[in-house]
């Protein structure tokens, strides 16, 4: 490929809307454009990219005993209701309706298309076990894409699905999946990508991974404990918290606390610690409005999908009115009376000499004891953990809490869509089973902004060999000596013709402006051939991440340029 061909411009400057590295490069690089919020267009070296990254993934699918397959785009409602899943996501989906007035959804996931895939085909326990997968673009409408291509609404991701029949054989094959995955990211240059527990979501079962690159860019916060090999998403960590209780119990006193809002405002007004205050949280269901009230250690932060997978449906934060019954900034446990669902966060289990608000304007009590004053109070785990908290695993306080972004997820499904969907098969004593699935995804474009992301300098992506759009980038500096456009034509011939990929750079312009590309198409490998080096009969090749910087023979320089390539490989 000649550079003077390829569409797409670059430039010097820093879009003033990119706020990660990754995708102001991109941008700049001529890799992508935007269209519209959450949805870009490639350019041909982020296709080149995408493909490779996409080859890498279906070896080892296809190693694993996966059978590609293709989903459509859109659906008929219809299967998404058998699911339940049509009325249950919010407005993340796309719904529209065709001409004859029948609802159809743009696909942002595939669980029920897989199983009308092979529902008539999985009847026999004989047909057991087998996985398919597609590479398929996809829209989710996000609430707020953002940072390129790490979060957007249209995008295409490797999506597979297992069928099995019973739980052992899926865990088997899960854990297959599991190693797969590692080696993909290794491949793609991401070798230190590591794998955390994970909340399923929406797309439901109990056992759940993401796979997640460091960085503090992310928008995931992973729980990590220092000690053990114990990682978590803090969406699904568990907060250990050890509450003591003192010895002896204080009368509840009610103390006047005038224009005293906050938990901060409230313990300073006190002279107290957050630690040994009760705060109330509130929030209504999305469905009817209804409160719910939480009620939590004041220095902990609530959890909300914890919350929510507890309470089996959507929130959002209160508003709070008048008519609600609620004293806002003054809510308490003790003599809360109204309609409302009244959670306790075990880090209160126990606790005692706490403030609280008195669910009366501008006062608090001071004294609480949960044992004496709130009787029969049930206590689950809503907190988010905390940087130094206690690790769930080998019971250290040794939490370090990182930010990174989701590369990868794999889920353990059980039967939420076979049975939902009504697909069995008989088994060995004739008798109908549902099969148990798995589920396994890939966000391919996400994958390669984050290769850009980890592998980067100030000038531009340092790809690669194995995903980068070309392997070798020869430049023709002062392509208009004659001496140095005959080599390097010549050269450019022998390298394809060895089958290497290269993007050949025999434009008339600087050697800022040939070597500013250059970087910002950040190919693994660059050939200069120049007047100087014609002359001293030697070419320069230099590695993009300036590992490499050799003089060579020009006789010599093909065999020399594929030994470096071999041993890159």
């Amino acid at each position: 490929m000649k550079l003077a061909k390829l569409v797409g411009d670059r430039f010097r400057e820093r879009p003033s809307d990119c706020n990660i590295d990754s995708h102001a490069l991109m941008v700049r690089g001529g890799y992508m454009k935007y269209v519209a919020n959450g949805i870009f267009s490639s350019y041909m070296p982020l296709k080149r990219i995408t493909r490779k990254i996409e080859q890498v993934i279906r070896e080892e699918m296809d190693a694993i005993d996966g059978q590609e397959v293709q989903f459509p785009v859109v659906m008929p409602a219809s299967i998404w209701q058998e699911s339940g899943r049509y009325e249950s996501i919010g407005k993340e989906m796309a719904r529209f309706h065709d001409r004859s007035g029948s609802p159809l959804v743009l696909g942002m996931t595939h669980e029920e298309a897989a199983v009308h895939l092979v529902r008539d085909y999985g009847q026999s326990y004989m047909k057991y076990p087998f996985m398919i997968y597609q590479i398929q673009t996809k829209f989710r409408d996000e609430a707020r894409p953002r940072a390129g291509l790490i979060r957007v609404r249209e995008f295409t991701m490797k999506d597979a699905y297992s069928f099995h029949t019973s739980q052992a054989d899926l865990e088997d094959y899960y854990d297959k999946c599991h190693k797969a995955y590692e080696r993909i990211y290794a491949k793609v240059g991401l070798p230190e990508v590591i794998s955390v527990a994970s909340d399923s979501g929406m797309m439901g079962g109990n056992i759940s991974h993401e796979f997640m690159l460091l960085t503090p860019i992310g928008e995931d916060s992973i729980a990590i404990c220092t000690e053990c090999d114990y990682r978590a998403n803090m969406e699904a960590a568990e907060c250990i918290i050890h509450s003591e209780r003192s010895d002896a119990s204080q009368e509840l006193v009610l103390v006047h606390t005038p224009s005293i809002y906050t938990i901060e405002d409230v313990c300073e007004f006190l002279h107290c610690d957050e630690k040994t205050s009760c705060k109330a949280v509130v929030y209504q269901r999305n469905l009817d409005d209804h409160y719910i009230v939480l009620f939590i250690r004041g220095d902990l932060e609530v959890n909300e999908t914890k919350l929510t997978n507890y309470l089996g449906c959507d929130i959002h934060p209160a508003i709070i009115t008048e008519e609600s019954g609620l004293n806002a900034g003054y809510i308490g446990p003790v003599n809360l009376s109204g309609n409302f669902t009244v959670l306790y966060d075990r880090s209160l289990k126990g606790m005692n000499n706490l403030s609280c608000g008195a669910n009366v304007y501008e006062y608090h009590y001071t004294g609480l004891d949960m044992k004496r004053d709130i009787e029969g109070a049930e206590y689950h785990d809503f907190a988010k953990i905390q940087e130094g908290g206690i690790c769930p695993h080998c019971g250290k306080p040794a939490i370090t809490v990182s930010r990174g972004i989701e590369v990868g997820n794999i889920f353990q499904l059980g039967t939420k869509y076979t049975k939902s969907m009504n697909m069995t098969y008989i088994d060995t004593n004739e008798e109908a089973q549902y099969p148990v699935m798995g589920c396994y995804g890939i966000g391919v474009g996400r994958l390669a902004a984050s290769i850009c992301e980890a592998h980067h300098d100030d000038y531009g992506p340092i790809w690669p060999l194995t995903v980068a759009p070309w392997q070798v980038h020869l430049c023709a500096l002062r392509a208009d000596d004659a001496e140095v456009q005959d080599y390097a034509d010549k050269l450019y011939e022998e390298l394809k013709n060895k089958g290497v990929e290269v993007i050949y750079d025999d434009r008339r312009v600087s050697a800022g402006v040939m070597f500013s590309d250059a970087d910002l198409i950040g190919v693994p490998f660059r050939v200069i051939v120049s007047p100087r080096n014609i002359k001293q009969k030697v070419i320069e090749i230099v590695s993009r991440d300036k590992s490499l910087s050799i003089n060579v023979s020009m006789t010599s320089a093909v065999e020399e340029i594929m030994k470096i390539l071999s041993a890159a490989k």
